[in-house]
Order: C-alpha cells, then sequence, then structure tokens
C-alpha cells in the first residue's frame, strides 16, 4: 500500500475545494449534509442559510428613487450614475432636479445671458467658458456689417435715447414725493379736524 503524503490534495466533489486526501471523506460527508451551492453566485451556504442568502444577496431590490427593480449589488451604482430620477445639478446655475429632467433644463437655462465684464457683450451661459478664453476685453468696432453688429449698433442708439428715459424716471419720483407729502399733510389736517370732535 502506497503512503499518503501530507500534501497529496483531492477536489471535493460537492464544493470543488481541495482537500488533503487524508480529510476528504470526512470533509464530503460534513460538506454535503451542511452546505449548498448558491446557484447564482457559486458560494458555499450554510444550508439553513439558503434563503437568507438569496434574500440578502440576490434577490431583486426596488430603487427607492424610480421603483426600478434590479439586482441587489448594482444599486448603488444605479442610485448613483443611472437612475433617472437621481437627482443632479445644473452646470449652469447650480440648481438640483432629476437628472431626467436636466437635458431639457439646461437647453434652455444655458440659453440665458450674462454680461461680460470685460468686453460688455452679453453672452450665453452655454458659451460662457469658451468666451472668458478668447475675451481680450476690448469692445470690438461696430463698423463691421454682421447682422450681430447691427443690433449691437442699434442697442446703443438706444443708449443715446436714455435721457428720455432718465427724465422720466425723474419726474416719476417727483410725482410719487409730492403724493408722499400730500398724504402726510393731508393725515395731518385730518387728525387736528377729529381731536375735538373726541372732546364732546
Amino acid at each position: 500500500m502506497e503512503a499518503v503524503s501530507d500534501q497529496d490534495t483531492s477536489v471535493c466533489t460537492h464544493c470543488d475545494r481541495a482537500v488533503p486526501v487524508a480529510n476528504i471523506d470526512l470533509h464530503y460527508a460534513h460538506c454535503s449534509r451542511k452546505l449548498e451551492k448558491c446557484k447564482i453566485c457559486g458560494d458555499m451556504v450554510p444550508r439553513k442559510n439558503v434563503e437568507d442568502h438569496y434574500l440578502n444577496t440576490h434577490a431583486p431590490v426596488s430603487c427607492s428613487l424610480c421603483s426600478e427593480a434590479m439586482e441587489r449589488d448594482i444599486l448603488d451604482i444605479h442610485k448613483g450614475e443611472n437612475c433617472p430620477q437621481r437627482i443632479v445639478t445644473c452646470e449652469f446655475c447650480e440648481f438640483p432636479l432629476p437628472a431626467i429632467d436636466l437635458a431639457e433644463h439646461q437647453e434652455v437655462c444655458g440659453n440665458r445671458t450674462e454680461l461680460c465684464h470685460l468686453c460688455n457683450k452679453y453672452v450665453r451661459l452655454r458659451e460662457r467658458f469658451g468666451h472668458e478664453a478668447r475675451c481680450t476685453g476690448i469692445i470690438q468696432d461696430s463698423s463691421v456689417g454682421s447682422s450681430r453688429n447691427v443690433r449691437e449698433a442699434e442697442g446703443e442708439q438706444g443708449a443715446r435715447r436714455r435721457p428720455q428715459n432718465d427724465f422720466s424716471t425723474k419726474r416719476l419720483i417727483f410725482t410719487i414725493a409730492i403724493t408722499g407729502i400730500a398724504v402726510i399733510l393731508g393725515s395731518f389736517f385730518l387728525q387736528r379736524k377729529v381731536e375735538p370732535s373726541d372732546v364732546h
């Protein structure tokens, strides 16, 4: 009879683990009676915990944001990267909103304009970073006949006409001031008339 060395191993037919040959019979008896191979992940799980293993590891779960059913191990990735209801931030206004609404929101939001303080031109928010990189801060000559320059020239003419606006603003403020004074004087005289009648 051949001597069995401590280094010789045999593979358990139940769990596919290498076990020393001297212990294979005892291992197999214990392994086949107490453990079961998970049909999904292949892990050896105690027979009494097979259902718990499935429920805690492999059972489909619903996303709390969009109610989509998925495997538990991808839920965190789904919530962080793929869920259409995850909260994301608009790159233009930093407003938080569901990811499913982001494209439509940014289409509108990116078309808003802000004044570039270097060149005094209004720039779309979606073009702001490119504009800032290229902007020289020089107000360009409006003698070139593009439609944009025509609009700018019209805007400058509108700015020259603003003194009329300033006049009407001054007139409005004057009217409000006179009305306020009239109200104060009226209430003052009304109080004087009411006082003698209270005495009777």
